[in-house]
Protein backbone atom coordinates (compact mmCIF):
# COMPACT_ATOMS: atom_id res chain seq x y z
CA UNK A 1 0.00 0.00 0.00
CA UNK A 2 1.17 3.33 -0.57
CA UNK A 3 3.57 4.10 2.33
CA UNK A 4 3.87 7.75 4.67
CA UNK A 5 7.26 8.74 2.41
CA UNK A 6 6.64 7.22 -0.83
CA UNK A 7 6.74 9.57 -3.41
CA UNK A 8 8.60 12.35 -0.67
CA UNK A 9 10.16 15.44 -2.41
CA UNK A 10 13.96 14.92 -1.55
CA UNK A 11 15.55 18.63 -1.05
CA UNK A 12 17.25 20.50 0.32
CA UNK A 13 15.07 22.93 2.64
CA UNK A 14 17.07 26.00 1.25
CA UNK A 15 16.69 24.98 -2.15
CA UNK A 16 14.80 27.09 -4.08
CA UNK A 17 15.75 25.36 -7.80
CA UNK A 18 13.25 23.71 -9.79
CA UNK A 19 14.45 20.28 -8.81
CA UNK A 20 13.07 17.10 -7.43
CA UNK A 21 13.64 13.60 -6.71
CA UNK A 22 10.38 10.88 -5.09
CA UNK A 23 11.98 8.84 -2.79
CA UNK A 24 10.14 5.65 -1.39
CA UNK A 25 10.42 2.77 1.49
CA UNK A 26 9.72 0.75 -1.26
CA UNK A 27 12.60 -0.43 -3.36
CA UNK A 28 12.57 -0.74 -7.37
CA UNK A 29 11.55 -4.37 -8.82
CA UNK A 30 14.50 -5.85 -10.51
CA UNK A 31 13.24 -8.84 -12.71
CA UNK A 32 11.62 -9.70 -15.75
CA UNK A 33 8.31 -9.16 -16.73
CA UNK A 34 8.04 -12.99 -16.74
CA UNK A 35 9.59 -13.26 -13.58
CA UNK A 36 6.83 -10.85 -12.12
CA UNK A 37 4.18 -12.44 -14.00
CA UNK A 38 5.47 -16.34 -12.59
CA UNK A 39 5.13 -14.46 -9.30
CA UNK A 40 1.29 -13.36 -9.18
CA UNK A 41 0.56 -16.84 -10.76
CA UNK A 42 1.83 -18.54 -7.69
CA UNK A 43 0.28 -15.64 -5.46
CA UNK A 44 -2.95 -15.58 -6.80
CA UNK A 45 -3.65 -18.78 -9.25
CA UNK A 46 -7.75 -18.84 -8.31
CA UNK A 47 -7.95 -15.13 -8.86
CA UNK A 48 -10.07 -13.47 -11.87
CA UNK A 49 -7.31 -12.21 -13.87
CA UNK A 50 -8.16 -11.16 -17.07
CA UNK A 51 -11.71 -10.51 -18.80
CA UNK A 52 -12.52 -9.54 -21.87
CA UNK A 53 -16.06 -8.62 -22.35
CA UNK A 54 -16.81 -8.32 -26.08
CA UNK A 55 -14.99 -12.00 -26.61
CA UNK A 56 -16.48 -13.21 -23.37
CA UNK A 57 -12.52 -14.65 -21.96
CA UNK A 58 -12.58 -14.49 -17.91
CA UNK A 59 -9.22 -16.55 -16.85
CA UNK A 60 -7.78 -16.86 -13.80
CA UNK A 61 -4.50 -15.79 -13.24
CA UNK A 62 -3.53 -19.75 -13.14
CA UNK A 63 -5.39 -19.91 -16.83
CA UNK A 64 -3.70 -16.92 -17.96
CA UNK A 65 -0.34 -18.21 -16.71
CA UNK A 66 -0.95 -21.46 -18.78
CA UNK A 67 -1.85 -19.80 -22.19
CA UNK A 68 0.98 -17.43 -21.62
CA UNK A 69 3.40 -20.21 -21.61
CA UNK A 70 1.89 -22.10 -24.19
CA UNK A 71 2.11 -19.25 -26.74
CA UNK A 72 5.63 -18.43 -25.62
CA UNK A 73 7.30 -21.67 -26.42
CA UNK A 74 5.48 -21.88 -29.79
CA UNK A 75 6.95 -18.61 -30.80
CA UNK A 76 10.32 -20.05 -29.97
CA UNK A 77 8.77 -23.45 -31.76
CA UNK A 78 8.88 -21.17 -34.98
CA UNK A 79 12.27 -20.28 -34.77
CA UNK A 80 12.22 -16.72 -32.89
CA UNK A 81 15.25 -15.83 -31.24
CA UNK A 82 15.87 -13.40 -28.07
CA UNK A 83 15.82 -10.10 -29.15
CA UNK A 84 13.80 -10.23 -32.37
CA UNK A 85 11.08 -8.33 -33.03
CA UNK A 86 7.21 -9.00 -32.98
CA UNK A 87 4.67 -6.41 -33.89
CA UNK A 88 1.15 -6.47 -32.92
CA UNK A 89 -1.61 -4.30 -34.84
CA UNK A 90 -4.86 -4.87 -33.76
CA UNK A 91 -7.34 -3.34 -31.62
CA UNK A 92 -7.67 -3.92 -27.67
CA UNK A 93 -8.69 -7.92 -27.51
CA UNK A 94 -7.60 -10.98 -25.34
CA UNK A 95 -4.58 -12.33 -27.79
CA UNK A 96 -3.55 -8.53 -27.46
CA UNK A 97 -3.01 -9.22 -23.81
CA UNK A 98 -1.16 -12.78 -24.79
CA UNK A 99 1.07 -11.50 -26.98
CA UNK A 100 2.24 -9.13 -24.87
CA UNK A 101 3.24 -11.61 -22.20
CA UNK A 102 4.07 -13.86 -24.34
CA UNK A 103 6.45 -12.22 -26.44
CA UNK A 104 8.32 -11.13 -22.87
CA UNK A 105 8.27 -14.17 -21.45
CA UNK A 106 10.04 -15.21 -24.72
CA UNK A 107 12.49 -12.19 -25.20
CA UNK A 108 11.17 -11.18 -28.01
CA UNK A 109 10.71 -7.23 -28.22
CA UNK A 110 7.11 -6.28 -29.49
CA UNK A 111 6.37 -3.31 -31.46
CA UNK A 112 2.65 -1.77 -30.99
CA UNK A 113 1.36 -0.65 -33.96
CA UNK A 114 -1.56 1.94 -33.88
CA UNK A 115 -4.16 0.52 -34.98
CA UNK A 116 -5.74 3.61 -36.64
CA UNK A 117 -2.41 3.21 -39.04
CA UNK A 118 -2.29 3.18 -42.70
CA UNK A 119 -0.36 1.43 -45.16
CA UNK A 120 2.34 3.88 -45.34
CA UNK A 121 2.55 4.21 -41.02
CA UNK A 122 2.53 0.16 -41.32
CA UNK A 123 5.87 0.13 -43.46
CA UNK A 124 7.73 2.74 -41.89
CA UNK A 125 7.25 1.02 -38.88
CA UNK A 126 8.05 -2.57 -39.30
CA UNK A 127 10.79 -1.48 -41.35
CA UNK A 128 11.89 0.82 -38.95
CA UNK A 129 11.85 -1.91 -36.29
CA UNK A 130 12.84 -4.81 -38.56
CA UNK A 131 9.76 -7.01 -37.53
CA UNK A 132 10.41 -10.71 -37.91
CA UNK A 133 6.75 -11.37 -37.23
CA UNK A 134 3.40 -9.79 -36.76
CA UNK A 135 0.70 -10.38 -35.04
CA UNK A 136 -2.57 -8.58 -37.16
CA UNK A 137 -6.48 -8.13 -36.20
CA UNK A 138 -8.64 -8.95 -39.62
CA UNK A 139 -10.55 -5.99 -39.63
CA UNK A 140 -12.37 -3.41 -37.70
CA UNK A 141 -14.48 -1.05 -38.06
CA UNK A 142 -13.30 0.77 -41.29
CA UNK A 143 -10.19 -0.94 -41.05
CA UNK A 144 -9.48 -4.07 -43.21
CA UNK A 145 -5.89 -4.69 -41.48
CA UNK A 146 -5.06 -8.08 -43.89
CA UNK A 147 -6.00 -6.44 -47.18
CA UNK A 148 -3.84 -3.30 -46.21
CA UNK A 149 -0.71 -5.70 -45.42
CA UNK A 150 -1.37 -7.60 -48.73
CA UNK A 151 -1.47 -4.11 -50.56
CA UNK A 152 2.62 -3.92 -49.11
CA UNK A 153 3.26 -7.22 -49.73
CA UNK A 154 1.24 -9.52 -52.39
CA UNK A 155 3.71 -11.89 -52.17
CA UNK A 156 1.92 -13.69 -49.52
CA UNK A 157 -0.68 -14.48 -51.11
CA UNK A 158 1.01 -17.35 -53.32
CA UNK A 159 3.74 -18.47 -51.11
CA UNK A 160 3.74 -20.13 -47.63
CA UNK A 161 5.15 -19.33 -43.75
CA UNK A 162 8.30 -18.18 -43.97
CA UNK A 163 7.96 -15.88 -46.98
CA UNK A 164 9.99 -13.29 -48.90
CA UNK A 165 8.48 -9.24 -49.17
CA UNK A 166 10.80 -6.86 -51.43
CA UNK A 167 8.29 -4.00 -49.73
CA UNK A 168 9.07 -5.84 -46.08
CA UNK A 169 12.15 -7.47 -46.47
CA UNK A 170 12.44 -8.55 -42.54
CA UNK A 171 9.04 -9.51 -42.28
CA UNK A 172 8.71 -13.48 -42.58
CA UNK A 173 6.00 -14.87 -40.29
CA UNK A 174 1.90 -13.21 -39.56
CA UNK A 175 0.25 -14.38 -37.16
CA UNK A 176 -3.56 -14.07 -38.08
CA UNK A 177 -6.49 -13.21 -35.20
CA UNK A 178 -9.40 -14.81 -36.85
CA UNK A 179 -10.37 -17.13 -39.48
CA UNK A 180 -7.18 -17.39 -42.10
CA UNK A 181 -7.88 -15.56 -45.23
CA UNK A 182 -4.10 -16.14 -46.41
CA UNK A 183 -2.20 -19.20 -46.97
CA UNK A 184 0.82 -18.37 -45.92
CA UNK A 185 -0.62 -16.58 -42.84
CA UNK A 186 -0.62 -18.66 -39.22
CA UNK A 187 -3.94 -18.68 -37.23
CA UNK A 188 -2.96 -17.32 -33.76
CA UNK A 189 -5.31 -20.49 -32.15
CA UNK A 190 -2.70 -23.17 -33.53
CA UNK A 191 -0.23 -21.26 -31.48
CA UNK A 192 -2.19 -21.99 -28.36
CA UNK A 193 -2.20 -25.49 -29.23
CA UNK A 194 0.39 -27.41 -26.61
CA UNK A 195 3.85 -27.17 -27.32
CA UNK A 196 6.69 -30.00 -27.24
CA UNK A 197 8.23 -30.37 -24.11
CA UNK A 198 11.29 -29.54 -25.31
CA UNK A 199 9.97 -25.89 -26.33
CA UNK A 200 8.90 -25.23 -23.15
CA UNK A 201 11.89 -26.28 -21.60
CA UNK A 202 13.75 -24.00 -24.23
CA UNK A 203 11.37 -21.35 -22.67
CA UNK A 204 12.65 -22.10 -18.80
CA UNK A 205 16.52 -21.54 -20.08
CA UNK A 206 15.76 -18.66 -22.20
CA UNK A 207 13.49 -17.15 -19.59
CA UNK A 208 16.44 -17.59 -16.49
CA UNK A 209 18.80 -15.54 -19.27
CA UNK A 210 16.67 -13.00 -19.98
CA UNK A 211 17.55 -9.43 -17.98
CA UNK A 212 15.76 -6.78 -16.40
CA UNK A 213 17.74 -4.15 -18.27
CA UNK A 214 16.85 -5.72 -22.04
CA UNK A 215 14.59 -4.30 -24.35
CA UNK A 216 11.33 -5.36 -24.54
CA UNK A 217 9.32 -3.04 -26.44
CA UNK A 218 9.23 -0.53 -28.98
CA UNK A 219 6.50 2.38 -28.63
CA UNK A 220 6.16 5.02 -31.44
CA UNK A 221 5.16 8.46 -30.83
CA UNK A 222 1.82 9.52 -31.30
CA UNK A 223 2.50 12.00 -33.48
CA UNK A 224 1.28 15.27 -32.25
CA UNK A 225 4.27 16.88 -33.80
CA UNK A 226 5.34 15.00 -36.84
CA UNK A 227 6.62 11.21 -38.16
CA UNK A 228 6.57 8.69 -35.15
CA UNK A 229 9.56 7.97 -33.34
CA UNK A 230 10.72 4.54 -31.62
CA UNK A 231 11.19 4.42 -28.26
CA UNK A 232 12.99 1.28 -26.98
CA UNK A 233 11.66 0.25 -23.48
CA UNK A 234 13.06 -2.33 -21.18
CA UNK A 235 11.44 -4.74 -18.57
CA UNK A 236 12.99 -2.53 -15.82
CA UNK A 237 11.71 0.73 -17.21
CA UNK A 238 7.43 -0.62 -17.77
CA UNK A 239 7.52 -3.23 -15.23
CA UNK A 240 8.54 -0.36 -12.30
CA UNK A 241 6.15 2.22 -13.86
CA UNK A 242 3.46 -0.06 -14.23
CA UNK A 243 4.09 -0.82 -10.86
CA UNK A 244 4.45 2.22 -8.97
CA UNK A 245 1.24 3.90 -10.71
CA UNK A 246 -0.50 1.06 -8.91
CA UNK A 247 1.24 1.66 -5.64
CA UNK A 248 0.07 5.49 -6.01
CA UNK A 249 -3.76 4.13 -7.00
CA UNK A 250 -3.30 2.17 -3.60
CA UNK A 251 -4.10 -1.15 -5.49
CA UNK A 252 -4.34 -4.48 -4.39
CA UNK A 253 -5.28 -8.16 -5.97
CA UNK A 254 -8.56 -7.12 -4.88
CA UNK A 255 -8.86 -4.21 -7.39
CA UNK A 256 -10.63 -4.78 -10.39
CA UNK A 257 -9.55 -2.20 -13.26
CA UNK A 258 -11.34 -0.99 -16.43
CA UNK A 259 -8.97 -0.51 -19.54
CA UNK A 260 -11.33 0.95 -22.33
CA UNK A 261 -8.07 3.30 -23.19
CA UNK A 262 -5.90 1.29 -26.03
CA UNK A 263 -3.27 -1.09 -25.57
CA UNK A 264 -0.88 -0.47 -28.27
CA UNK A 265 -0.15 2.66 -25.85
CA UNK A 266 1.89 2.94 -22.93
CA UNK A 267 -1.66 3.92 -21.26
CA UNK A 268 -3.03 0.47 -21.92
CA UNK A 269 -0.15 -2.00 -21.45
CA UNK A 270 1.83 -0.22 -18.85
CA UNK A 271 -0.49 1.59 -16.67
CA UNK A 272 -3.44 -0.97 -17.08
CA UNK A 273 -1.77 -4.43 -17.31
CA UNK A 274 1.73 -4.12 -15.48
CA UNK A 275 0.26 -2.81 -12.77
CA UNK A 276 -2.55 -5.57 -12.84
CA UNK A 277 0.45 -7.83 -13.04
CA UNK A 278 2.20 -6.35 -10.55
CA UNK A 279 -0.69 -6.34 -8.10
CA UNK A 280 -2.56 -9.72 -8.58
CA UNK A 281 -5.27 -7.00 -9.62
CA UNK A 282 -8.09 -8.09 -12.17
CA UNK A 283 -7.84 -6.22 -16.11
CA UNK A 284 -10.88 -5.87 -17.66
CA UNK A 285 -11.59 -4.73 -20.88
CA UNK A 286 -15.04 -3.72 -22.28
CA UNK A 287 -14.63 -3.04 -25.87
CA UNK A 288 -12.29 -3.46 -28.68
CA UNK A 289 -12.24 0.35 -28.57
CA UNK A 290 -13.70 3.19 -26.70
CA UNK A 291 -17.42 2.74 -26.79
CA UNK A 292 -18.88 5.16 -23.28
CA UNK A 293 -21.88 2.71 -22.94
CA UNK A 294 -19.85 -0.80 -23.19
CA UNK A 295 -17.46 1.20 -20.18
CA UNK A 296 -20.52 2.08 -18.10
CA UNK A 297 -21.70 -1.46 -18.11
CA UNK A 298 -18.63 -3.45 -17.61
CA UNK A 299 -18.18 -1.23 -14.49
CA UNK A 300 -21.28 -1.54 -13.38
CA UNK A 301 -21.24 -5.69 -14.13
CA UNK A 302 -17.72 -6.53 -13.33
CA UNK A 303 -17.88 -4.12 -10.21
CA UNK A 304 -14.89 -2.36 -11.36
CA UNK A 305 -12.88 -0.06 -8.64
CA UNK A 306 -11.01 1.51 -10.57
CA UNK A 307 -11.81 3.03 -14.62
CA UNK A 308 -9.18 4.70 -16.87
CA UNK A 309 -9.72 7.49 -19.40
CA UNK A 310 -8.97 10.30 -20.92
CA UNK A 311 -10.74 13.68 -20.36
CA UNK A 312 -13.35 13.29 -23.28
CA UNK A 313 -13.69 10.08 -22.50
CA UNK A 314 -15.48 10.78 -19.18
CA UNK A 315 -16.68 13.55 -20.64
CA UNK A 316 -19.02 11.38 -23.15
CA UNK A 317 -19.89 8.85 -20.20
CA UNK A 318 -20.90 11.50 -18.28
CA UNK A 319 -23.05 12.79 -21.22
CA UNK A 320 -25.07 9.25 -22.03
CA UNK A 321 -28.83 10.07 -21.49
CA UNK A 322 -28.80 6.28 -19.56
CA UNK A 323 -25.77 7.28 -17.03
CA UNK A 324 -28.00 7.82 -14.43
CA UNK A 325 -28.92 3.85 -14.80
CA UNK A 326 -25.62 2.75 -14.02
CA UNK A 327 -24.75 1.55 -11.20
CA UNK A 328 -20.78 2.71 -10.70
CA UNK A 329 -20.80 3.04 -6.30
CA UNK A 330 -17.92 0.02 -6.86
CA UNK A 331 -15.64 2.44 -8.16
CA UNK A 332 -12.72 3.92 -6.10
CA UNK A 333 -10.08 5.38 -8.32
CA UNK A 334 -8.80 5.53 -11.76
CA UNK A 335 -6.38 7.44 -14.06
CA UNK A 336 -7.38 11.27 -16.12
CA UNK A 337 -4.31 11.34 -18.20
CA UNK A 338 -3.55 12.54 -22.04
CA UNK A 339 -5.16 15.75 -21.98
CA UNK A 340 -6.20 18.81 -18.97
CA UNK A 341 -9.06 18.14 -17.46
CA UNK A 342 -11.69 20.89 -16.62
CA UNK A 343 -12.83 20.97 -12.76
CA UNK A 344 -16.37 20.82 -13.69
CA UNK A 345 -15.76 17.25 -15.28
CA UNK A 346 -13.31 16.58 -12.55
CA UNK A 347 -16.03 17.46 -9.89
CA UNK A 348 -18.67 14.94 -11.56
CA UNK A 349 -15.92 11.74 -11.93
CA UNK A 350 -15.54 12.57 -8.40
CA UNK A 351 -19.19 12.62 -6.92
CA UNK A 352 -21.50 10.92 -9.79
CA UNK A 353 -18.77 8.44 -10.72
CA UNK A 354 -18.09 7.73 -7.06
CA UNK A 355 -14.16 8.17 -8.05
CA UNK A 356 -12.99 9.65 -4.64
CA UNK A 357 -9.54 8.56 -5.19
CA UNK A 358 -9.21 9.39 -8.94
CA UNK A 359 -5.45 10.41 -10.24
CA UNK A 360 -4.20 12.52 -12.63
CA UNK A 361 -1.07 11.85 -14.34
CA UNK A 362 2.03 13.07 -16.54
CA UNK A 363 4.44 11.58 -18.53
CA UNK A 364 5.24 10.66 -21.89
CA UNK A 365 6.19 7.30 -24.01
CA UNK A 366 9.68 7.97 -23.37
CA UNK A 367 9.55 7.79 -20.13
CA UNK A 368 7.54 4.47 -19.53
CA UNK A 369 5.52 6.58 -19.34
CA UNK A 370 4.87 8.42 -16.17
CA UNK A 371 6.55 11.01 -14.20
CA UNK A 372 4.11 12.71 -12.07
CA UNK A 373 0.73 11.55 -10.20
CA UNK A 374 -1.56 13.57 -8.34
CA UNK A 375 -1.79 11.20 -4.27
CA UNK A 376 -4.98 9.85 -3.98
CA UNK A 377 -5.78 11.91 -1.21
CA UNK A 378 -5.00 14.76 -3.12
CA UNK A 379 -7.85 17.90 -3.28
CA UNK A 380 -9.32 19.05 -5.85
CA UNK A 381 -7.77 22.15 -6.90
CA UNK A 382 -4.50 19.66 -7.02
CA UNK A 383 -6.20 17.42 -9.01
CA UNK A 384 -6.99 19.95 -11.81
CA UNK A 385 -4.30 22.82 -11.54
CA UNK A 386 -1.27 20.12 -11.46
CA UNK A 387 -0.23 17.00 -12.21
CA UNK A 388 0.54 16.39 -8.73
CA UNK A 389 4.14 15.21 -7.40
CA UNK A 390 7.26 13.25 -9.17
CA UNK A 391 7.28 9.76 -9.13
CA UNK A 392 9.37 7.39 -6.77
CA UNK A 393 12.67 6.65 -8.28
CA UNK A 394 12.67 9.44 -11.09
CA UNK A 395 14.64 13.35 -10.92
CA UNK A 396 12.94 16.14 -12.37
CA UNK A 397 14.29 19.15 -13.21
CA UNK A 398 13.11 22.13 -15.25
CA UNK A 399 15.63 24.56 -17.04
CA UNK A 400 15.41 27.79 -19.16
CA UNK A 401 16.76 27.60 -23.05
CA UNK A 402 20.00 28.26 -21.63
CA UNK A 403 20.39 25.09 -20.08
CA UNK A 404 20.01 26.27 -16.73
CA UNK A 405 17.94 25.24 -13.65
CA UNK A 406 15.14 28.21 -13.08
CA UNK A 407 13.78 28.78 -9.44
CA UNK A 408 10.70 27.51 -8.18
CA UNK A 409 7.53 29.08 -9.89
CA UNK A 410 9.29 29.93 -13.19
CA UNK A 411 8.67 28.17 -16.26
CA UNK A 412 10.80 26.14 -18.87
CA UNK A 413 11.56 22.93 -20.36
CA UNK A 414 11.15 20.04 -17.86
CA UNK A 415 13.75 17.30 -18.17
CA UNK A 416 13.94 13.88 -16.14
CA UNK A 417 15.95 11.57 -15.41
CA UNK A 418 15.83 7.87 -13.19
CA UNK A 419 15.11 4.36 -14.17
CA UNK A 420 12.01 5.56 -16.45
CA UNK A 421 14.17 6.97 -19.23
CA UNK A 422 14.16 4.92 -22.49
CA UNK A 423 16.66 2.87 -23.89
CA UNK A 424 16.62 5.36 -26.80
CA UNK A 425 15.05 5.59 -30.06
CA UNK A 426 15.35 2.46 -31.92
CA UNK A 427 17.48 2.44 -34.65
CA UNK A 428 18.16 6.32 -34.32
CA UNK A 429 20.99 7.46 -32.40
CA UNK A 430 21.07 10.93 -33.98
CA UNK A 431 17.54 11.25 -32.53
CA UNK A 432 18.56 9.96 -29.34
CA UNK A 433 20.80 11.76 -28.71
CA UNK A 434 18.76 15.06 -29.21
CA UNK A 435 16.60 13.68 -26.50
CA UNK A 436 19.06 12.21 -23.89
CA UNK A 437 21.85 14.48 -23.05
CA UNK A 438 25.29 13.40 -21.93
CA UNK A 439 24.06 13.51 -18.21
CA UNK A 440 21.17 11.17 -18.73
CA UNK A 441 18.23 13.68 -18.53
CA UNK A 442 15.42 13.16 -20.93
CA UNK A 443 14.59 16.21 -22.42
CA UNK A 444 10.36 16.28 -23.18
CA UNK A 445 10.04 19.48 -24.66
CA UNK A 446 7.24 20.32 -22.37
CA UNK A 447 7.05 23.68 -20.80
CA UNK A 448 6.48 23.15 -17.22
CA UNK A 449 6.90 24.62 -13.83
CA UNK A 450 7.35 23.22 -9.85
CA UNK A 451 5.82 25.22 -7.04
CA UNK A 452 6.78 25.14 -3.84
CA UNK A 453 5.65 22.05 -2.41
CA UNK A 454 7.29 20.09 -5.52
CA UNK A 455 3.87 19.84 -7.62
CA UNK A 456 3.94 20.39 -11.30
CA UNK A 457 2.28 22.02 -13.46
CA UNK A 458 2.27 21.47 -17.41
CA UNK A 459 1.89 24.98 -19.54
CA UNK A 460 2.27 23.49 -23.02
CA UNK A 461 5.12 21.93 -25.34
CA UNK A 462 8.46 23.91 -26.26
CA UNK A 463 7.41 23.93 -29.61
CA UNK A 464 3.70 25.30 -28.91
CA UNK A 465 4.97 28.10 -27.09
CA UNK A 466 3.57 31.54 -28.96
CA UNK A 467 6.08 34.32 -29.53
CA UNK A 468 3.87 37.50 -29.97
CA UNK A 469 5.78 40.30 -30.51
CA UNK A 470 8.17 39.28 -28.11
CA UNK A 471 6.34 38.56 -25.30
CA UNK A 472 5.60 34.51 -24.53
CA UNK A 473 2.27 33.12 -24.74
CA UNK A 474 1.89 29.65 -22.62
CA UNK A 475 -1.11 27.79 -24.58
CA UNK A 476 -2.29 25.92 -21.65
CA UNK A 477 -2.80 28.85 -19.77
CA UNK A 478 -5.38 30.68 -22.08
CA UNK A 479 -6.94 27.38 -22.42
CA UNK A 480 -7.66 27.20 -18.75
CA UNK A 481 -8.36 30.55 -18.78
CA UNK A 482 -11.46 30.17 -21.85
CA UNK A 483 -12.27 26.22 -19.89
CA UNK A 484 -14.34 28.80 -17.12
CA UNK A 485 -16.32 30.49 -19.60
CA UNK A 486 -19.69 28.46 -18.82
CA UNK A 487 -20.54 27.69 -22.97
CA UNK A 488 -17.03 26.73 -23.52
CA UNK A 489 -16.61 22.49 -23.78
CA UNK A 490 -13.06 22.60 -24.73
CA UNK A 491 -10.16 24.59 -26.16
CA UNK A 492 -7.28 24.88 -27.97
CA UNK A 493 -5.10 27.34 -28.40
CA UNK A 494 -1.93 27.45 -30.68
CA UNK A 495 0.04 30.33 -32.84
CA UNK A 496 -0.36 30.80 -36.35
CA UNK A 497 2.27 32.87 -38.23
CA UNK A 498 2.00 36.88 -38.45
CA UNK A 499 3.88 40.01 -40.32
CA UNK A 500 3.75 42.26 -37.56
CA UNK A 501 3.67 40.41 -34.62
CA UNK A 502 5.49 37.16 -35.80
CA UNK A 503 2.76 34.73 -34.14
CA UNK A 504 -0.65 35.54 -33.09
CA UNK A 505 -2.72 33.69 -30.59
CA UNK A 506 -5.60 31.13 -32.18
CA UNK A 507 -8.29 29.28 -30.65
CA UNK A 508 -10.70 26.38 -31.59
CA UNK A 509 -13.26 26.18 -29.11
CA UNK A 510 -15.85 23.54 -28.80
CA UNK A 511 -19.23 25.41 -27.01
CA UNK A 512 -22.17 23.62 -25.13
CA UNK A 513 -24.25 26.60 -27.07
CA UNK A 514 -24.11 29.47 -29.62
CA UNK A 515 -21.83 32.44 -28.27
CA UNK A 516 -20.12 34.63 -30.59
CA UNK A 517 -16.79 35.50 -31.15
CA UNK A 518 -17.45 39.01 -29.91
CA UNK A 519 -18.57 37.44 -26.53
CA UNK A 520 -15.36 35.27 -26.02
CA UNK A 521 -13.55 38.31 -26.77
CA UNK A 522 -14.96 40.56 -24.09
CA UNK A 523 -14.99 37.53 -21.57
CA UNK A 524 -10.87 38.09 -22.34
CA UNK A 525 -10.95 41.59 -22.31
CA UNK A 526 -9.47 42.89 -18.86
CA UNK A 527 -8.91 39.23 -17.37
CA UNK A 528 -6.09 37.84 -19.73
CA UNK A 529 -3.22 40.21 -20.87
CA UNK A 530 -3.99 41.71 -24.33
CA UNK A 531 -1.48 39.49 -26.10
CA UNK A 532 -2.71 36.70 -24.79
CA UNK A 533 -6.18 37.01 -26.39
CA UNK A 534 -7.12 34.87 -29.03
CA UNK A 535 -6.49 36.83 -32.85
CA UNK A 536 -8.56 34.33 -34.33
CA UNK A 537 -11.03 31.95 -33.12
CA UNK A 538 -12.91 29.47 -34.51
CA UNK A 539 -16.16 27.44 -33.13
CA UNK A 540 -15.59 23.59 -34.07
CA UNK A 541 -17.46 20.30 -33.35
CA UNK A 542 -13.89 18.23 -33.54
CA UNK A 543 -10.85 18.41 -32.60
CA UNK A 544 -8.19 16.65 -34.63
CA UNK A 545 -6.49 13.84 -31.98
CA UNK A 546 -4.50 11.02 -31.89
CA UNK A 547 -5.75 7.36 -31.10
CA UNK A 548 -5.59 8.44 -27.33
CA UNK A 549 -7.33 11.18 -27.49
CA UNK A 550 -4.33 13.97 -28.02
CA UNK A 551 -4.62 17.04 -29.46
CA UNK A 552 -2.81 17.32 -32.72
CA UNK A 553 -2.02 21.14 -32.89
CA UNK A 554 0.15 21.38 -35.91
CA UNK A 555 -2.89 20.18 -38.11
CA UNK A 556 -5.00 22.76 -36.94
CA UNK A 557 -2.09 25.08 -37.72
CA UNK A 558 -1.75 23.97 -41.28
CA UNK A 559 -5.73 24.05 -41.22
CA UNK A 560 -5.91 27.94 -39.90
CA UNK A 561 -2.69 28.56 -42.48
CA UNK A 562 -4.84 27.39 -45.48
CA UNK A 563 -7.99 29.22 -44.30
CA UNK A 564 -6.26 32.30 -43.78
CA UNK A 565 -4.02 32.27 -46.97
CA UNK A 566 -1.04 32.68 -45.18
CA UNK A 567 2.53 31.26 -45.02
CA UNK A 568 4.90 30.17 -42.30
CA UNK A 569 7.22 32.92 -41.63
CA UNK A 570 11.02 32.18 -41.42
CA UNK A 571 12.31 33.40 -38.04
CA UNK A 572 15.98 32.95 -36.48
Amino acid sequence: MLGDRESIVSEPEHQAASYVCGTSDTPLLYMTIGAALARTVEAHADREALVVCHQGTRWSWAELGRRVDTLAANFIAMGLQRGERIGIWSPNCTEWVLTQLASAKAGLILVTINPAYRTSELEHALNLSGCRALVIADRFKTSDYVAMLLELAPEMLHSRSPFNSRRLPSLEFVIHIGATRCGSFIAFDSLLQEADAEHHEALEQRGAALQPDDPINVQFTSGTTGMPKGATLTHHNILNNGYFVGRMMRFSATDRLCIPVPLYHCFGMVMGVLNCVTHGATMVFPAAAFEPTAVLQAVQNERCTALYGVPTMFVAELALPQFAGFDLSSLRTGIMAGAPCPIEVMRRVIADMHMSEVTICYGMTETSPVSFQTRADADLESRVTTVGTVHPFVEVKVIDEHGRIVPRGQPGELLTRGYSVMAGYWNDSERTAEAIDAAGWMHTGDLAMLDEQGRCKIIGRVKDMIIRGGENVYPAEVENFLFKHPKIVEAAVFGVPDQRFGEEVCAWLKVSEQVSQDEILEYCRGQIAHYKVPRHIRFVTDFPLTVTGKVQKFLMREAMCRELGIDEIRTA
